[in-house]
């Protein structure tokens, strides 16, 4: 059997080849060139798809013994997951790219890929687990829920999962590094990336000044019944539940509540105001492929931090579902995403309206 590693230079997928290729299977590593430092406006660096992270990746691969190949998806990565960020912030939205990454990155370009050079596989470091129970595939929460990654994992499909290999789902980070310091690994304390790759200052505003080259309209903050609170510095600057940077004092705590892009205002409101119990989803995919007929009881995570809360799930017309909460939520955020769960399986999920 024969597997394409997908290495970015971390000491997740690094420790991952070494796990598979030690399993017998004839492994092939690759890294993905999703962006130059440049297009981005940061310099050379420690960034996801450096130049460093490219050489400690070959390093690992060499030292395993295995072919290695830098594939250029530079144009793909830009068109559905940069643009679509882009899109999302215009919007008044907040969007998760790492989704998107996921989805049309390494579960379908390098998927393409992996079916060229004949593997049977996809292998990834991600913390997530993959079983099979009555004919059904399940994307399960890695066993040390720290490092869970299958919120950001909820779109693969059946087929996906079934060509898939999560071989650190089993594993504690600790005993990750403690593997790749063992077999002398050049990254076995390289630190994890906290920050969206092409993004790692976390100024989203700035970033997408640079990448569109537009300037963002001021507006107006307004309260709940419309009256005008004070200036603010364009919709892309905020996200709902926001209360730090917002530039202007109120004489108490205030939130952001909604972002209003055709009007080109932000609504501020108290804390108090900002808890909702229901929320619309779009495109909910469910993982087993079939769409249940009745409403299912579970746990949803509206963010990838959160803890996942009880729950209901009312399927709609096509693929929308309602979400109702046993309690009230703060700041549902139209733009990220919805995750359920059964327990430890993941059930699946979509974008907030």
């Amino acid at each position: 059997m024969k597997a394409l590693i997908a290495m970015s230079g971390g000491v997740d997928s690094s420790v991952a080849a070494k796990l598979i290729k030690d399993a017998g299977f004839a492994c092939v590593g690759c890294t993905m060139k999703l962006y130059d430092n440049e297009d981005i406006g940061v310099s050379r660096g420690h960034t996801c798809c450096s130049l460093d992270d490219v050489e400690d990746a070959r390093s690992v691969a060499y030292k395993l013994d295995m072919k290695y190949y830098v594939f250029n998806f530079m144009e793909e990565f830009h068109n559905t997951v940069i643009s679509r960020f882009v899109e999302a912030y215009e919007n008044g939205k907040t969007p998760n790219p790492c989704i998107d990454c996921n989805r049309f990155m390494k579960f379908d370009k390098l998927f393409d890929r992996a079916k060229v050079l004949e593997c049977d596989y996809v292998v990834t470091g991600h913390y997530a687990r993959i079983d099979k129970q009555d004919g059904k595939y399940l994307l399960k929460k890695a066993v040390d829920e720290t490092k869970d990654q299958s919120y950001v994992l909820y779109s693969m499909t059946q087929e996906q999962l079934a060509h898939t290999m999560f071989p650190l789902g089993e594993l504690r980070k600790t005993d990750v590094r403690k593997i790749a310091d063992e077999n002398g690994f050049l990254n076995a304390s390289k630190p994890d990336s906290q920050d969206i790759c092409f993004v790692p200052d976390g100024d989203y505003a700035s970033f997408l000044e640079r990448y569109t080259g537009k300037s963002y309209k001021e507006g107006d903050f307004e309260d709940v019944e419309g009256n005008i609170l004070g200036k603010h510095k364009g919709v892309i600057h905020y996200t709902i539940g926001q209360r730090k940077g917002l530039g202007v004092t109120f004489g108490k705590p205030m939130f952001v509540k909604q972002i209003d892009v055709v009007r080109n205002v932000v609504v501020l409101a108290e804390e108090e105001e900002l808890f909702e119990d229901t929320l619309h989803v779009d495109s909910f995919h469910w993982i087993s492929g079939e769409k249940p007929k009745e409403p299912v009881s579970c746990t949803v995570k509206i963010r990838y931090r959160q803890k996942e809360q009880p729950a209901t799930i009312y399927p709609e017309e096509g693929e929308s579902v309602k979400i109702v909460f046993d309690a009230p939520q703060r700041a549902i955020t139209p733009g990220q995403a919805a995750v359920a769960y059964d327990g430890e399986i993941c059930l699946g999920g979509g974008r907030i309206r």
